[in-house]
């Protein structure tokens, strides 16, 4: 059975051995990105005791976890919450993803780990996210540009324990050619997620591009040129795309489906 989908991943904070993992400690601040690893729910944090962590998640519901060791992860990277400093100190910063910024923090050398998206759209628009997350932790985005042939492209890579591959597919809901694709691979070096739009443009909220909804193309009709006949947009598709790019800022900017898929992915490599 392939790893696809948003299912919570396996987690046990109290591992058995003669050395339990260490997790970096990150303060708790109120506003930060973060992304419980058992349950995948993704959110900012809104309060902090050391016997609970409140989160507000991307559908607006405020959930409770406590902060075990490990429980959560912030950039894609697997982390401690701890009590944050007290006083009317600066907030911490953040990046475009929701974690905590660190501007002394160098870019890491690139892991032998890959996240594979569709195509230069995708790649695109998780870099303007998630971009100065995956240089810290040496990740690289490359375009498949197409997932027919998925299996085929696994197999070249060769994923291991140390090289694995994270896939994000579009449009990966029941019945689909994507859901068909994923189906195809099985590998446990190998996760694929993926969000329910037709394109990653619908990944971003409408309100970010001032409309209320994306437009509903007819079936036959390829779904970008329908969007740019519908916006009376006269030029080529791919024209339309850096002015939509252009209103995402961050994360509040995307459907909590892409969020939560690419956070998971980074998870993954990252562990």
């Amino acid at each position: 059975m392939s790893n696809t989908g948003l299912a919570p991943e396996p987690f046990d904070i109290n591992q058995r051995g003669p050395k339990k993992p260490v997790y970096e400690k990150i303060p708790a601040v109120k506003g930060t990105m973060v992304r419980h690893r058992t349950t995948g729910t993704v959110g900012k944090i809104i309060g902090y005791n050391p016997q609970r962590v409140t989160i507000r998640d991307t559908n607006g519901r405020e959930q409770v976890f406590p902060p075990s060791p490990g429980a959560f992860s912030v950039g894609g990277k697997t982390v401690t919450l701890v009590t944050p400093p007290k006083g009317p100190a600066k907030s911490a910063g953040v990046t475009a993803s929701g974690s905590v910024a660190n501007p002394k923090a160098k870019a890491r050398v690139a892991r032998a780990s890959r996240i594979l998206v569709e195509g230069i759209h995708d790649a695109a628009l998780v870099e303007k996210v998630w971009g100065d997350d995956l240089r810290i932790e040496g990740v690289v985005v490359e375009p498949l540009h197409g997932a027919d042939d998925l299996a085929g492209v696994v197999a070249e890579f060769k994923p291991g324990k140390d090289r694995r591959l994270g896939i994000l597919l579009d449009h990966l809901i029941t019945g689909t050619k994507e859901t068909y694709i994923a189906k195809t691979v099985n590998d446990p070096n190998v996760l694929i997620t993926g969000h329910p739009y037709v394109d990653v443009w619908q990944a971003v909220r409408p309100q970010a591009i001032g409309i209320d909804v994306w437009p509903v193309i007819p079936k036959g009709t390829d779904w970008k040129t329908g969007v740019c006949k519908e916006f009376g947009f006269t030029g080529k598709p791919g024209e339309l795309w850096p002015m939509i790019l252009g209103r995402v800022e961050s994360y509040r900017d995307l459907e909590p489906a892409m969020v939560g898929a690419v956070e998971q992915l980074i998870d993954f490599i990252t562990a």
